[in-house]
């Protein structure tokens, strides 16, 4: 299979640590290799590759830091907690990729770009914070946070309470033209990481703002504006089911927007975990994209040639 045109691959961030070990970032090298040994493979097949990442249990571990410190120097702003995500993941998948990109002879240069993404400032999303972010908690341990922290928890798909902040809609990649340059010019381009850092506009001016914007929503706006007509969303779960984790779950391999968009009306898919993707998906289709892979890390490149995953086109 030989492909020719633009991809975007958004990787999860929850697939870039190792939650047992302890050790938080310092896993990613390791981690990360095989899905940089997927993308490598992804990029020789397109030709052309833009890589985006969630920064969910990222951003958390700065939040951690900034709550424990707190007492010694002052906190960042989350829009600075998500720039900082952006510089770490960023680095350490540039370089990952890097090694399998020389260990194969390929000579392709990457780049890792911070890049804002502009929200509207009357974003209902941030009166309703929805986004999980940081580690799992049980029940018990999610109220203490409630109670000595003031954070928002929710239940999150049954797999555990977690931190909620706001998450508005992404309706601007600041860096669009930038991002574009470098893939032109050939390179390999990590950008967008964690949504990008939220900033609104104010007159000929732009701030950051207290939020994390959907990955996969600020994903689709970006490969929409590229002109991508593949849009990959690499997930913790190889397909997409219906009636998930029920004795008649049943995977989706290859579906019509209309089709997903009925299983997502009848409630198929939660909020905290699927949901969002597909509502990233059907607002890439919608815009022209041509078709959306979903699967897990070790089965990406199977899935973009229809053997796994599911994939979601237009008609």
């Amino acid at each position: 299979m030989k492909n020719t045109g633009r991809i975007v691959v958004a990787i999860g961030g929850n697939s870039l640590i190792n939650p047992g070990s302890g050790r938080g970032n310092r896993d990613t090298h390791e981690v990360a290799r095989a899905v940089c040994e997927e993308l490598a493979a992804i990029a020789d097949i397109f030709g052309s590759l833009v890589v985006t990442h969630g920064n969910g249990p990222q951003v958390g571990y700065e939040l951690i830091r900034n709550a424990q410190a707190d007492h010694i120097i002052p906190r960042d702003g989350m829009d600075v907690n998500v720039a900082a995500t952006q510089g770490i993941i960023g680095y350490l998948l540039q370089q990952v990729l890097g090694d399998v990109l020389e260990e194969l002879g390929k000579n392709i240069p990457i780049s890792s770009l911070i890049t804002q993404v502009e929200v509207k400032a009357d974003d209902p999303g941030f009166k309703n914070p929805t986004k999980p972010v940081g580690p799992f908690y049980t029940e018990e341990e999610a109220a203490d946070r409630m109670k000595s922290k003031g954070w928002i928890m929710k239940e999150d798909a049954g797999r555990g309470w977690r931190r909620v902040v706001p998450s508005p809609i992404p309706k601007k990649i600041v860096e669009l033209a930038t991002i574009n340059s470098l893939v032109e010019a050939g390179q390999i381009v990590i950008c967008a990481g964690g949504g990008g850092v939220p900033v609104v506009r104010e007159g000929k001016k732009i701030r950051g703002v207290a939020a994390v914007i959907d990955k996969d929503h600020a994903s689709a706006l970006l490969a929409s504006k590229l002109g991508a007509p593949t849009f990959v969303i690499s997930t913790g779960v190889p397909e997409v089911y219906i009636n998930f984790g029920k004795t008649d779950q049943k995977a989706l391999r290859a579906v019509t927007a209309k089709e997903i968009k009925k299983y997502m009306d009848q409630g198929h898919f939660a909020e905290g975990s699927m949901k969002p993707k597909i509502k990233a998906a059907l607002g890439f289709l919608e815009h022209g994209g041509f078709r959306v892979v979903i699967s897990s890390p070790g089965n990406l490149v199977s899935a973009l040639k229809g053997e796994a995953g599911t994939t979601i086109t237009a008609e």
